[in-house]
């Protein structure tokens, strides 16, 4: 009977994953149309369309691009193609972190800024820029390295002083986050005083965005990025054990403090990915799991993976408004997520409140 009940429930909860996946995964290809034939200069729906489904082997005899402009397919799939698909890939980082630390937290305030990942970046890139250092390498910029290099370096650092013996509390880690935190901000903001010169690029850079997108970021970027989100999705059963604390996860049979290191470090290499190559952007990791885990409920099995989708979608959809609100100028990305993603998570506290009160 209890096996029927479970075989009952695991079904029940693929068939929800199917439906939830389904329906993000078109909606981010209807966006990702729609994103690639609006900008400074507007193309037909059908001509996107036929690019990109001519690159297709099994179409590419069928659909006739003749009448496409060489201009268009140079707009198309060399300047908006990998941006949509940077975007993509930075905002399912972002989610896919944000899930992971709201977990360990037991916390759904917690993103990637809660053990200093992104003071870490604004760090290494600030350092770049005032410095001036390289010109980089294996396709990145010099600046995209020293982000990524301090972002994982301060969660390491982090990690080890908040370390006791051979437990790494929470609360320590919480604790070692927003001090390091507060002395690296402190740290960019007297490298900022050193280099006025830079201060444009310094802040363009901190409020985010995917100006300088191409192909070799997305090569770059993409296959790790997926490669953490698959491997998160093994450990589902564990993100679930955290929400019961540690302590009973611990009774359940898992190793706490071995599970919470490879945790940390996956959120950290995800975020640090995403940071690297995008600049700091707001609110993504922190709004996304936590409106998704309102229509899945808790279960990482369905929270991940939709979590995952949604960030991509609301990445896509933002740095679409980014370009399109001052066309043919732009605006970072980081703008639109922080003005849409504040109001919303007010609203969302709001109503969680109200509905503690009842």
């Amino acid at each position: 009977m209890d096996n029927t009940g479970q075989e009952l429930g695991l079904t029940t909860k693929r068939t929800q994953l199917l439906k939830y996946m389904t329906f993000l995964m078109l909606a981010l290809l209807l966006s990702l149309f729609i994103s690639a034939s609006l900008g400074a200069a507007d193309l037909p729906l059908s001509t996107t369309a036929a690019v990109f489904l001519s690159r297709l082997p099994f179409l590419s005899r069928v659909v006739d691009t003749t009448r496409v402009e060489s201009a268009a397919e140079v707009i198309l799939l060399q300047i908006r193609l990998p941006r949509i698909v940077l975007a993509m890939v930075v905002g399912a980082a972002l989610a896919t972190a944000g899930v992971i630390f709201q977990a360990l937290f037991r916390n759904p305030m917690a993103d990637s800024w809660i053990i200093g990942v992104s003071p870490g970046a604004a760090l290494g890139a600030t350092i770049a820029i005032v410095f001036k250092i390289g010109h980089g390498m294996i396709g990145l910029s010099v600046l995209s390295l020293f982000a990524f290099m301090g972002a994982m370096g301060t969660t390491l650092f982090v990690y080890r002083i908040a370390r006791t013996g051979t437990a790494v509390p929470v609360a320590n880690l919480l604790l070692s986050g927003i001090a390091a935190g507060a002395f690296l901000n402190a740290l960019v903001s007297l490298l900022m005083m050193i280099g006025q010169e830079d201060l444009h690029r310094i802040f363009f850079w901190m409020l985010g965005g995917f100006t300088g997108a191409s192909w070799n970021r997305v090569i770059l970027a993409l296959p790790f990025v997926l490669f953490c989100v698959v491997v998160v999705l093994f450990f589902s059963r564990d993100l679930n054990l955290f929400l019961l604390g540690e302590e009973r996860a611990s009774q359940l049979g898992m190793e706490t403090e071995k599970v919470k290191l490879i945790l940390i470090l996956l959120a950290s290499l995800v975020a640090s990915l995403a940071v690297s190559v995008s600049g700091i952007i707001g609110f993504v990791g922190l709004i996304t799991p936590h409106t998704v885990r309102l229509v899945t409920g808790p279960d990482h099995r369905l929270l991940t993976p939709t979590s995952a989708l949604a960030g991509a979608l609301i990445m896509l959809v933002s740095d679409t408004f980014a370009r399109l609100v001052l066309s043919p100028r732009e605006i970072p990305v980081g703008v639109i997520t922080a003005m849409i993603g504040a109001p919303f998570f007010t609203y969302l506290l709001r109503s969680r409140k109200r509905g503690l009160v009842r």
